[in-house]
């Protein structure tokens, strides 16, 4: 009984405080359907943040860590499974979690012995929960896209018909991720062609909003006015954020008691997607301060100094790397830009006389990972050439977190609205089976 309820608490807490977006076991259920008020309904594809799809290993490995640690097994659940992260656990999910930068190759490569594979693409599952550990049933912490899912679900969506996922490898660049832009084209065309040729819709949270601008801004105007009906974007960092800085030089423990920030940053410094989520001199001026060490002040011009003042050298290549992909060039489709408002958020690292774990952070307006300005990114597309004749929209929802606002009723309401014409979340049926699950 301590286990369990131990391991439920760890489980709410590293769930709701994720990074940029960081379910149980089994198939998810299908809702009755009823009809909706609109005829032809716009197909839909999840599209999730960093940490926001499961992730499977195949473990094949001569060393390990300690000896405890697991040298084999067979596509086993490495992202989200709490059992991984608990203290005599870590350094395990660690060596298996982190990746090698190669800075001949410009290149990532996985722990030797380490394999990972993706959730089956198109599906929503593994995006809609994401973790999978069997004792903790029961308890809606896992929940990432899962309310909003049953709520499509039960207002005439069926998943795999007009309600696909598009999950990816979260760690890594869109440098290295140019298979799914290809995969996330075909399944976009395919679920425009078996919905009567209705265009689609993008939902989209956190860096998986950068992914799908990187994508659309690519893609042609007669392909997009094709197959696209439009974005919904939630809590998108437009132009990065300043706690991306923090998970490199100080470790994320995702507000949890349980989690040491410096074995966090051991496996958070390895990731290129966290780097891609810096801030950009597109939304920073060159003398705001990020970051303060030895009486030295560094801003988006010199941060590369500070990654070698802080010996992280593969931090400035990295940077390097993902350069040509901060284009804030509008998509060309109608965007509908949501996100939270009114919570504290770090906007500055203050280290002292000496690089440390424990720097003085000082917060500013953002929804607790996002700074303001740049959740606001998508309003400088409002009339640009670009743009075109396609629409912005945009509404804030204050108090709403980065991750906990795919849960939030006025956020889902107004997805709804869009998509089914109803404004009804939760209905007393729905009220009764969330508190069951």
């Amino acid at each position: 009984m301590k286990i369990k309820f131990l391991m439920k608490i760890v489980n709410f807490v590293v769930i709701q405080s994720i990074i940029f977006c960081y379910g149980v076991s089994g198939s998810i259920s299908q809702p009755n359907l009823i009809n909706s008020k609109q005829n032809g309904l716009s197909p839909v594809i999840f599209i999730p943040g960093l940490g926001g799809n499961r992730l499977h290993a195949k473990l094949d490995k001569l060393s390990v860590p300690h000896r405890w640690c697991r040298k084999q097994c067979d596509y086993c659940d490495i992202w989200l499974n709490l059992f991984e992260m608990l203290p005599n656990s870590i350094d395990c999910w660690i060596d298996n979690m982190k990746l090698h930068y190669d800075n001949v190759t410009r290149k990532t490569r996985n722990t030797y012995g380490v394999e990972i594979r993706l959730p089956e693409f198109g599906r929503t599952e593994a995006i809609e929960w994401l973790d999978t550990t069997p004792i903790v049933d029961h308890f809606d912490s896992g929940a990432y896209y899962y309310h909003l899912a049953y709520a499509l679900t039960n207002r005439g969506y069926v998943r795999g018909k007009n309600l696909f996922g598009a999950p990816y490898d979260f760690r890594k660049g869109p440098n290295e991720n140019e298979d799914w832009f290809e995969r996330l084209a075909q399944l976009t065309e395919y679920a425009y062609e078996t919905n009567n040729n209705v265009g689609v819709t993008y939902v989209v949270h956190s860096m998986g909003g950068r992914m799908l601008l990187y994508f659309l801004q690519n893609m042609s105007k007669e392909w997009k006015d094709r197959f696209v009906k439009q974005m919904i974007s939630v809590s998108v960092p437009y132009g990065g954020s300043v706690q991306a800085v923090v998970a490199l030089t100080v470790g994320d423990t995702l507000n949890s008691k349980f989690l040491n920030n410096v074995k966090m940053k051991s496996v958070q410094e390895t990731f290129p997607s966290i780097v891609w989520l810096m801030p950009s001199q597109y939304f920073w001026k060159s003398d705001e301060t990020l970051a303060i060490l030895q009486d030295k002040n560094y801003t988006i011009e010199n941060i590369d100094a500070f990654f070698n003042d802080i010996n992280m050298p593969n931090i400035v290549e990295i940077r390097k790397d993902l350069s040509g992909y901060n284009d804030v060039t509008s998509p060309g489709v109608d965007v509908h830009c949501l996100f939270g408002s009114s919570v504290d958020t770090v906007e500055m690292l203050n280290f002292g006389e000496k690089y440390n774990s424990k720097p003085e952070l000082i917060r500013g307006n953002g929804d607790g990972v996002v700074n303001d300005r740049s959740l606001n990114g998508c309003k400088y597309w409002i009339n640009t050439t670009a743009q075109g004749k396609h629409k912005i929209y945009w509404k804030d929802f204050p108090g709403a977190q980065h991750i906990t606002i795919l849960n939030d009723k006025g956020l889902i309401n107004y997805i709804l609205n869009k998509l089914t014409g109803y404004h009804d979340y939760p209905r007393a049926d729905e009220q009764k089976h969330l508190k069951n699950i």
